[in-house]
């Protein structure tokens, strides 16, 4: 289990941006493949995977708080997971992306209570919270390195955010298995996770395990 989240180990060379986007497109086109069908199929096993996880479980049984997202376009579909941690008592944690691409956290009560937002997004009305909030955080992305790099859309609106977050709090992005463990570039703003949950559960990269 992590107890700090080091820093990123930039790339000493002008490459990782480039070597980013080529990634991101190569794992878009991967995602793009499956069909809504698979999709929605795959968000039901994702919710039963990380229900039977132990950080997840630990949050359930102490009554705790998650910040999450709605995953939204070619994202693994995250509702039927934050639907079943409400209804286990959890309080769940969405961001609201601000202009300046800050984020505050609103809580999720239920699918039609949430607002669309810009980028396809979809958001809390309300979000006063703050990420320390939480003792876990669920994170978007296309890929995770055997360090703990994680793969975003580039916006750095995430890396930035989870300098709130508590030390203490895993930090899991929610991948597809095939996108685990891939060589991920890092430029000196990008802060790495603790692991990756998938259908098969967890994969702790290797400063968590």
């Amino acid at each position: 289990m992590p107890t700090t989240h080091p820093p990123a180990q930039p790339v000493p060379t002008g490459g990782a941006r480039e070597a980013k986007r080529a990634l991101r497109r190569e794992i878009l086109g991967w995602r793009a493949q499956r069909s809504e069908e698979g999709r929605t199929a795959h968000g039901a096993a994702l919710a039963e995977a990380a229900l039977r996880t132990e950080p997840l479980a630990a949050v359930v049984a102490a009554g705790g708080c998650v910040a999450a997202y709605v995953g939204v376009g070619s994202e693994p579909r995250t509702l039927p997971l934050l639907d079943a941690l409400v209804a286990r008592g959890v309080e769940v944690l969405l961001p609201a992306l601000r202009r300046d691409w800050s984020m505050t956290w609103g809580r999720y009560v239920a699918h039609d209570a949430l607002v669309a937002a810009e980028r396809g997004l979809l958001e809390p009305a309300e979000a006063p919270h703050g990420l320390a909030r939480a003792g876990l955080v669920l994170l978007p992305g296309l890929a995770m390195g055997p360090d703990g790099m994680r793969l975003g859309r580039g916006g750095g609106a995430y890396d930035r955010a989870l300098g709130a977050a508590a030390p203490h709090a895993p930090l899991l992005v929610v991948l597809h298995p095939e996108e685990v463990g891939l060589p991920v570039p890092a430029e000196p703003h990008d802060r790495a996770v603790d692991g990756a949950l998938t259908v098969d559960g967890i994969a702790w990269c290797e400063h968590a395990q």
